[in-house]
């Protein structure tokens, strides 16, 4: 079997996965509810502010902290952006972890620099 057999069967591995399936189900949740999407739009605004701000000055600002209390309190009222968000963290990991795995196995053919 070759390389590409073996990425299509990953592929169709995801498809069944129950990290993948709920966050495909969750994603459906969100269609034609803009508030909601509105929502999670804003609270990734909010987050990337903190993280320019946690880089640039080291931590971020008590405002915009604030705001993503306030923002991830009102997303928990909204069922849908609760499964939303829950479900996109579940597949985040499981794709941090395939990514990982798949990265260890060509590191050390690649990283002859060192």
């Amino acid at each position: 079997m070759n390389i590409y057999d073996k990425v299509h069967e990953l592929a169709n591995e995801l498809k069944e996965c129950e990290e993948v399936k709920n966050f495909k189900k969750a994603k459906k949740g969100l269609e034609g509810k803009e508030s909601s999407k509105k929502m999670v739009e804003d609270f990734r605004k909010v987050q990337m502010q903190a993280y320019s701000e946690q880089m640039e000055h080291g931590k971020p600002s008590k405002e915009t902290l604030e705001r993503l209390e306030k923002l991830g309190s009102i997303m928990s009222m909204d069922m849908d952006v609760s499964n939303y968000m829950e479900a996109e963290v579940k597949f985040g990991v499981l794709w941090e972890d395939i990514i990982k795995i798949l990265g260890k196995a060509v590191d050390d053919d690649f990283d002859k620099t060192k």
